[in-house]
């Protein structure tokens, strides 16, 4: 059995590498002092009976630095849209302008920008958990594989292919909230 074990590391490289996209997904939702079409991922709308994205109901463009615009498809859709917006819980204030809406984005004041880092802080903490997991996955593999009659050196050989996939996304998820506090930090 012990030459017939080979461990999916690829499988392993996958999960960690979602543990890095929900990571990025959840940073593309936090609010910077940037307009991002990004900060409206999570916005749902009440449209034609079910709950639908922003970006499926209008175009979501970023004309300035400082604005993010929706032009709704559907006219019957722009108060729905609006009010989606302003339960959201992202601080921002819909203008209304025909079947456009524009969202001027305010400048983070220095407290808020610290409660933002917090927050990715803990997103992070979060992804490497999700890291940690996978890690634990491939270990127990290796374990179980072990009292199935795997040698020892193939057990160390293993051991370090699925630490050394660890540390790469632990060290890409530090990486990513680095960039991120450093964008969420300035003015």
């Amino acid at each position: 059995m012990s030459d017939d074990f080979m461990l999916d590391t690829d499988d392993l490289q996958r999960r960690m590498d979602g543990a890095m996209a929900n990571l990025k997904t959840e940073f593309a939702s936090l609010r910077t002092g940037r307009a991002s079409g990004s900060m409206l991922e999570p916005v749902m709308v009440d449209a034609y009976g079910s709950m639908t994205p922003i970006n499926q109901v209008g175009t979501v463009n970023v004309p300035e630095p400082r604005m993010v615009t929706i032009n709704v498809w559907d006219k019957g859709l722009v108060q729905k849209v609006e009010k989606a917006i302003r339960e959201s819980g992202l601080g921002i204030n819909p203008q209304l302008n025909g079947t456009i809406i524009m969202l001027p984005i305010p400048e983070l004041n220095e407290e808020r920008r610290r409660e933002l880092t917090k927050v990715a802080a803990q997103y992070t903490e979060s992804a490497r958990v999700s890291v940690r997991n996978v890690r634990r996955d491939g270990m127990d593999q290796i374990k179980k594989a072990k009292n199935d009659g795997l040698s020892e050196d193939d057990q160390k050989f293993w051991e370090a292919e699925v630490q050394e996939l660890t540390d790469a996304a632990i060290k890409a998820v530090d990486a990513a909230l680095e960039v991120k506090q450093e964008e969420i930090m300035q003015v």
